[in-house]
């Protein structure tokens, strides 16, 4: 059994075709809106670091490996687990980074794509998906 971690952008495509889909767009401080961070990606250490240290980023990884390593030993089957962002440069390919290094580290199978990393930025506006939260 596999499980295959993919990052996307909601602004690049389609949706993949995953068992469990994570909408970031909300949730996660976007580091698009950091100048310093902009241009870079979630495989670059310092917006790795800015998205895990956005409060419930952790928690989510360890649930979502939980959930897909669940899943995976109660079918037998592959599991897909996907991370989507807007631009699918920062949040999703940090948190898909951080889900495959738990897999990983807990001797599981595992593989790891980053469908939108290399695509452009997105324009400013798409960026301001609201959170619902008061």
């Amino acid at each position: 059994m596999t499980i295959h971690i993919v990052s996307f952008g909601y602004g690049h495509g389609s949706v993949p075709t995953a068992d469990l889909i994570f909408d970031l767009r909300a949730l996660l401080r976007n580091p698009f809106h950091n100048p310093e961070l902009k241009h870079r990606t979630g495989l670059d250490q310092e917006v790795y670091d800015h998205v895990m240290a956005t409060p419930g980023a952790e928690r989510l990884v360890f649930n979502a490996v939980a959930t897909a390593r669940g899943l995976a030993e109660d079918t037998g089957a592959n599991v897909m687990v996907a991370w989507g962002c807007t631009g699918g440069r920062h949040r999703s390919v940090g948190l898909a980074r951080a889900s495959y290094e738990l897999l990983r580290a807990a001797g599981d199978e595992a593989t790891i794509e980053h469908r939108d990393v290399d695509q452009d930025l997105l324009p400013a506006g798409v960026h301001n998906r609201e959170s619902g939260r008061a």
